[in-house]
């Protein structure tokens, strides 16, 4: 079992490694299969995978770290990263010999995207898939490639004991899955980030996930964590890395260059101190209050009861301050850094368009903190996704 300590340790040493070959991974518009096979090995795809298949079942507070330490380096490995752990999770929702085979070896890598923009139609064999899906983050280097469906069964929707459309996600083999050259953005460029498709493609009942009966470790704390969280705290992650390599690429060039006709460096300006001492306390505040919601969340599931909604509203409420602070932090930098901050030599413009394009995730919008507030009035509110 890969140590804390080990994760993180591994984590400082990649993120230095990847930070000089950034202007390669923006470029490609996908991470080198070289460094995915690294990022594997590291065990970061494996993190939160279910020990009886050879993943590591970490905390979440430890991938947490592992992400926010690779984003300081290189954003768009931290986020393939967190997209390959998080859906990691997902075998311990599957049978476990589904879940052996989807994941025979601790470098496999499952990607994918939750949203339901596909159809999966009852046959005897399984289900017959057709779909089309977006922000496919890491799916070139995956081994398995996960996406959500409606089902349905002689062209009728299948219900759920609410009856409402049941929706699951499936397994899809990479090579049976069509890649679409989409992915042509202003942030995070190196996440390979496209759309993806099937027609019409098999798939067994085990390899849907949570449609069968779970595997045994479906009752480890971990998998009795909020399933959604996961994908939020990972963006959390990401920005905070974020922030902290802005502020710190501020202060490199702030202490030496000067402003034209200004007899002082940046850093020697008052407005420039004041700015830097309010992101630092804004960014600590944030980072705080996500890792505080965090730890007392996961006290409840370790001991084995069900994370209250107010943890859960809590979580999430941090997750999104945390990332809206960071984006404020990063914006706020790149205005410092003033002319220099606009040529794409500079760090503070990747940052800049990385944080915001991560922003636009809909796991830390707006409607977090809608439903969080709605929460804290006492109101009668829709807690399904937290």
């Amino acid at each position: 079992m890969t140590s804390h300590e080990a994760l993180i340790e591994a984590a400082e040493t990649l993120s230095a490694r990847y930070a000089l070959r950034s202007d390669e991974i923006e470029a490609a518009r996908r991470v080198p299969k070289d460094i995915s096979d690294e990022l594997a090995a590291a065990g970061f795809y494996r993190i939160a995978a279910p020990a009886a298949v050879g993943g590591l079942e970490a905390a979440p507070a430890t991938s947490s770290e592992v992400f926010e330490i690779l984003a300081r380096g290189e954003a768009s490995c931290a986020w393939v990263s967190f997209i390959g752990a998080t859906s990691g999770t997902v075998l311990s929702a599957l049978p476990d010999a589904a879940a052996a085979e989807v994941f025979p070896n601790e470098n496999t890598l499952i990607a994918g995207v939750f949203a339901p923009n596909g159809t999966a139609e009852k046959v005897d064999e399984g289900f017959r898939v057709s779909g089309r899906w977006q922000w496919g983050s890491g799916t070139q280097n995956a081994d398995w490639i996960l996406g959500g469906t409606m089902l349905t069964e002689n062209g009728e929707p299948m219900l759920d004991r609410h009856g409402r459309q049941r929706q699951h996600m499936v397994l899809l083999p990479a090579a049976e899955v069509e890649f679409i050259d989409t992915w042509h953005v202003s942030g995070l460029r190196g996440t390979g980030s496209l759309d993806f498709q099937v027609t019409d493609l098999l798939v067994p009942e085990d390899r849907v996930v949570g449609f069968n009966r779970p595997g045994s470790s479906a009752k480890n704390p971990l998998y009795q964590f909020p399933n959604f969280t996961f994908l939020a705290l990972g963006i959390g992650a990401v920005c905070m890395g974020i922030a902290r390599a802005a502020m710190d690429e501020l202060v490199q060039l702030a202490v030496a260059k000067k402003r034209v006709g200004a007899r002082n460096t940046i850093a020697e300006q008052q407005t420039s101190q004041i700015a830097l001492a309010r992101a630092e306390a804004s960014f600590r505040s944030a980072r705080l209050f996500y890792y505080d919601a965090l730890a007392s969340a996961w006290d409840d599931a370790v001991s084995g009861n069900p994370v209250p909604v107010e943890k859960r509203r809590d979580l999430r409420l941090a997750t999104t301050h945390a990332v809206q602070t960071c984006v404020q932090i990063v914006n706020d930098m790149y205005e410092l850094g003033g002319g220099s901050s606009v040529y794409e030599t500079s760090k503070l413009q990747r940052h800049f368009r990385d944080i915001n394009v991560a922003k636009s995730h809909i796991m830390v919008s707006q409607n977090t903190l809608e439903t969080a507030g709605s929460l804290f009035f006492g109101l009668e509110t829709n807690t399904s996704r937290l």
